[in-house]
């Protein structure tokens, strides 16, 4: 019999291991703490809820009990349509729970956020003058990649105008 024992508490005999040691341990503390429900929950977020609340609220956080039952659900509502989610809380939970087969969540707790902002990152916002930036580009020698540069550039102005 071999013994193998690699600088850990632990000492497995040749070529045998647990389970649990082949799971990465990122991934052991997210299905511990009831992760795989809350993935779950974010994956079928609009199978599970009609149109009207996944457009109003998403999922946020999954706090969940002891032996993975009666958890605490937290979504982020819309400034507005707290109220609309606020009464469908009771559908909300049972038809997860008959997603999931058993109590899974016992209650919904409500965060109001504001609406959705998208931000975009503007790379070229500092440049004004894109004469020095056509410069550059034909001194380029490949005529390919010059064109490429060219055109986005041309893309680029149509855009930011």
């Amino acid at each position: 019999m071999h013994n193998k024992n690699n600088n850990k508490t632990h000492t497995y005999i040749q070529g045998l291991r647990p389970f649990s040691s082949s799971i990465p341990k990122t991934l052991k503390k997210h299905l511990r703490k009831g992760g795989y429900n809350y993935f779950n929950i974010v994956d079928n977020w609009t199978k599970m809820v009609s149109k009207e609340i996944s457009d109003a609220c998403y999922p946020l956080t999954v706090k969940m009990g002891k032996g993975m039952k009666d958890g605490t659900l937290v979504l982020n509502v819309i400034h507005g349509k707290e109220l609309d989610v606020e009464y469908k809380k009771n559908e909300i939970t049972d038809k997860i729970n008959s997603f999931f087969g058993y109590n899974c969540i016992k209650q919904v707790n409500l965060k109001v956020i504001s609406n959705k902002i998208i931000k975009r990152n503007k790379v070229l916002s500092k440049i004004k003058d894109f004469k020095q930036i056509d410069e550059k580009i034909k001194k380029v020698e490949n005529n390919q990649l010059k064109n490429s540069l060219s055109n986005f550039l041309k893309a680029y102005n149509e855009r930011s105008s």
